[in-house]
C-alpha cells in the first residue's frame, strides 16, 4: 500500500496545488476582464446620455419639443414644460398610481418612467379624457362623488379606464383587484368602486 501511494501521485501527473493556482490566476483574469469591460460599458452610456438633450415627445395626439437630461422623469415633463398638471408628485416611488399615464397603450407611472425612453411613443395622460366632450369616467366620478381632495383622482381615472377597455363586463371583484395599484389618502374607494361599476352596467362605458 506505501508503494502503491509512493507512485501515485508523480504517475498522474496531477498536482492539486497547481491546478488552485492555475484556477485562481484564471478567475483573477476572468474578474479584471469583467471588470474593465464594466468600466468602458458605463464610460460608454455616460457619454451617450450626458446633459441635456432636446427631444420630441407625443403627448395627447400632439408634438412636443422639450428639453431633458438623462434622470428626468416623464412627470417633470408634463407637469413643468408641457403644463400638463394631471398626474400628481404624490408618490415618486409610483406606489400610490397618482401619476398613471398611458405610454404605447400601456399604463405607466410617470413618476417612475424616464422622458428618454418615451421618444417615439404616444403618451396620453387624463387630460386626453376631458375637454368639450369629457370620457364617461370622469363623469362617472362627478356622479358618484368620487373625487374629494382630487390628488388621486386623475391617477384613479386613467387606471378605471384602462382597465374597463380590456374588462368591460367585469365584477366588483375583478375591478376592485385591477384597481389595487391606487392609493386614495381620502378612502373614497367605495364611491369610485360604484362609479366603475356604474359604467359596467351600462352607464357609459366606452
Amino acid at each position: 500500500m506505501t508503494e502503491s501511494r509512493k507512485h501515485s501521485g508523480p504517475a498522474s501527473g496531477f498536482s492539486r496545488r497547481a491546478f488552485l493556482k492555475g484556477s485562481g490566476a484564471v478567475a483573477a483574469v476572468t474578474a479584471l476582464h469583467g471588470q474593465q469591460a464594466v468600466a468602458e460599458q458605463n464610460q460608454e452610456d455616460t457619454t451617450l446620455v450626458r446633459g441635456a438633450t432636446t427631444i420630441s415627445l407625443n403627448v395627447n395626439g400632439k408634438s412636443h419639443q422639450v428639453k431633458v437630461e438623462p434622470r428626468t422623469t416623464l412627470l417633470e415633463v408634463l407637469r413643468h414644460q408641457l403644463d400638463l398638471t394631471g398626474a400628481k408628485p404624490v408618490s415618486m416611488d409610483g406606489s400610490s398610481g397618482a401619476s398613471t399615464v398611458w405610454v404605447a397603450g400601456k399604463t405607466v407611472m410617470a413618476s417612475t418612467t424616464l422622458a428618454l425612453t418615451c421618444r417615439d411613443k404616444e403618451i396620453r395622460t387624463v387630460e386626453s379624457l376631458g375637454g368639450a366632450n369629457p370620457d364617461a369616467v370622469p363623469l362617472a366620478f362627478v356622479k358618484h362623488d368620487a373625487e374629494q381632495c382630487g390628488f388621486c383622482t386623475p391617477g384613479f381615472v386613467v387606471a378605471v379606464r384602462a382597465f374597463l377597455d380590456k374588462n368591460p363586463q367585469a365584477t366588483e371583484e375583478q375591478i376592485r383587484q385591477g384597481l389595487n395599484g391606487n392609493i386614495c389618502r381620502c378612502g373614497t374607494y367605495a364611491n369610485i368602486i360604484q362609479a366603475a361599476i356604474d359604467l359596467v352596467k351600462g352607464g357609459g362605458n366606452g
